[in-house]
């Protein structure tokens, strides 16, 4: 939405008084993913996603920059990556090590947020505690096709694992009916749709 619509779009949606996730994934040189993220915090963007494989000066500089309270999540490794794909781009751990060092070393740099396939949440939970908000994406109900996710659980299973916030796209905005499939997937975790 923001790449077809721009800032204007994230404006008129601030006023209406909504919160605001702003899935950017920004990973550049230091100056240039602080000056997005000063300018996300203008807009009165509440979260906003920076890849944690930019590093620490990254990182830092996106802290810095991250005013009006705005929340900074942490991107580990995409849900669409498994270690095939992990191995392809030169980097031989585990995931789920690799997701702990990234956590880790955003966690130290001073995130407070994470943005984390469901497959790694215990681990995450265990070694950074529950002062960590977690996004999780990668979340399916069963009734949903995978697509490109290779990391991913129900939207029950990764409440119980962990997750703050669960991002589900497509089995929503891709179904004929997308009212339907929210409340299917809010009776299957237990939850009741907001009037």
């Amino acid at each position: 939405l923001y790449t077809a619509e721009g800032p204007d779009v994230v404006s008129a949606v601030a006023q209406t008084g909504a919160k605001i996730f702003l899935d950017l994934k920004l990973h550049d040189i230091p100056n240039t993913v602080g000056k997005a993220v000063a300018s996300a915090a203008r807009l009165g963007v509440n979260m906003l996603t920076i890849h944690l494989s930019g590093g620490r000066s990254m990182i830092e500089a996106a802290l810095a920059a991250a005013t009006n309270g705005l929340t900074l999540l942490g991107v580990t490794v995409l849900t669409s990556m498994d270690s095939a794909t992990l191995a392809s781009v030169g980097i031989d751990d585990a995931m789920e090590q690799h997701v702990l060092r990234l956590a880790r070393l955003g966690h130290t740099a001073g995130i407070r947020g994470l943005v984390a396939s469901p497959l790694e949440l215990r681990p995450l939970r265990s070694a950074l505690g529950a002062d960590v908000i977690i996004v999780t994406p990668g979340v399916r109900p069963d009734w949903a096709e995978a697509g490109d996710q290779k990391r991913f659980m129900t939207p029950r299973n990764a409440i119980k694992s962990g997750a703050d916030y669960l991002v589900i796209g497509r089995p929503i905005t891709a179904h004929k009916n997308p009212k339907e499939a929210i409340e299917r997937i809010l009776d299957e975790i237990g939850a009741e749709l907001p009037r």
